[in-house]
């Protein structure tokens, strides 16, 4: 969402994730934790809100959502060996039933696949030539975005890039959706999908504002120097603004990708104030404490996924897709913004989510982009729905950024 502004002052609407990452301590810089008794029960592997979600959501027991869970820990383990190992993969994904699925390049990687212990196939395309196809696309949809696309992405599960069609009336779209149709079946149509726009809400409420308006914060994070930065998704920051948490600045925006109307990524960075930091927790909204941010390893198609922002707050589903480009329709008549490099996600969202904190066990995911306009969820963690969020790992890599962790 968007509002208008004066000269240089057009700001989307962007949500406040409070505490996504940033603890109470935020506006003393203050972070410590009480000694744990030696008697202390240890903590759980998996934090409870994400069990019961899955739980709920695949209709089995708590026990039987963490023993998924753990498989997937131990199938995303193999598949990380193979890929030391060089064995010639195009990529993975889980199944409905939990397997990991390991695209083999030929015969002989799908027999070191399954030596691994993991299920295996041979596409007819695999993730490569997928990526090639989707690429083409991306170059078309950034010389003239398609307004009546609302998403195109490469599925692995169905070997094919994936295009959401929302109306097909202007020429850009129609351009798009012939260009995508000369693939063949490597492209599948999906039609009746509805417009997307990145999610926020207009103050009061949040505890992260900037020139009236409010924002997510995101994870925090050190660059090459040694300096920490808060990152966030970069429409929330398009304008570089100061950032203040409770009424005390706290940050300033430095960078972002994101630019209404034109070629866009949706992640930015603000450098923290010095006396200030972000926490290592992300809040559930006292759905169940917080969960310890422990890395950034990237969960595959198909985990468990949970998102903290302040609308929602903390609603959980599955990762979908990567490489996920969408088309962003601006509430207020502006351009239209063609954003690349997402990620896809059963994650219900609203307005007021984005920035919000994505994370799959201990492992930050990324931070809320958009998702469709007129979505509401109904207010229960395993809420139906869809979202879809910039993969933090990119914009770490992009940035420089070393992840600040528990």
């Amino acid at each position: 969402m968007k509002h208008s502004r004066k000269k240089n002052a057009r700001r989307y609407i962007v949500a406040a994730s409070i505490g996504a990452l940033l603890s109470a301590g935020v506006a003393t810089g203050a972070y410590a934790g009480a000694p744990t008794e030696p008697s202390a029960p240890s903590a759980p592997a998996y934090q409870p809100e994400m069990v019961k979600a899955l739980a709920t959501t695949l209709g089995i027991s708590e026990k039987a959502a963490v023993r998924r869970l753990d498989r997937e820990a131990d199938q995303q383990d193999r598949f990380a060996e193979l890929r030391k190992d060089r064995v010639d993969t195009l990529g993975a994904f889980f199944a409905k039933d939990g397997s990991l699925i390991v695209n083999a390049a030929d015969a002989e990687a799908a027999k070191d696949v399954r030596a691994a212990g993991l299920k295996a196939r041979v596409p007819e395309r695999g993730e490569s030539e997928l990526d090639r196809i989707k690429a083409q696309l991306d170059a078309k949809a950034l010389k003239s975005a398609p307004a009546g696309v609302s998403a195109w992405s490469v599925d692995l599960a169905s070997d094919t890039v994936t295009v959401e069609v929302n109306g097909d009336s202007d020429a850009a779209t129609r351009s798009f959706l012939k260009a995508a149709k000369s693939n063949g079946d490597a492209v599948r149509v999906v039609k009746g999908q509805e417009k997307l726009e990145t999610q926020a809400v207009v103050p009061p409420g949040s505890r992260m504002t900037f020139n009236g308006y409010l924002c997510s914060v995101g994870y925090g994070a050190k660059d090459r120097n040694g300096r920490q930065v808060l990152v966030t998704a970069g429409h929330c920051i398009e304008d570089l603004p100061a950032l203040a948490y409770n009424g005390t600045r706290f940050a300033k925006g430095t960078h972002t990708r994101f630019a209404l109307g034109t070629r866009s990524v949706d992640m930015g960075i603000a450098a923290v104030d010095a006396g200030h930091s972000i926490g290592l927790d992300v809040t559930t909204y006292g759905r169940a404490g917080t969960v310890p941010v422990k890395g950034s390893k990237r969960a595959p198609s198909g985990a468990a996924l949970c998102k903290s922002g302040q609308t929602t707050q903390w609603t959980c589903g599955k990762v979908g897709s990567y490489n996920v480009s969408v088309t962003y329709t601006d509430q207020n008549g502006g351009p239209d913004t063609v954003v690349t490099g997402l990620a896809s996600s059963s994650v219900c969202t609203q307005g007021g989510d984005s920035g919000g904190a994505y994370i799959s066990g201990d492992q930050a995911q990324g931070m809320t982009s958009g998702g469709p306009s007129n979505q509401r969820c109904n207010g229960q963690v395993n809420s139906p729905g869809s979202s879809y969020f910039q993969p933090l790992d990119d914009a770490l890599a992009y940035y420089g950024l070393t992840l600040n962790t528990k």
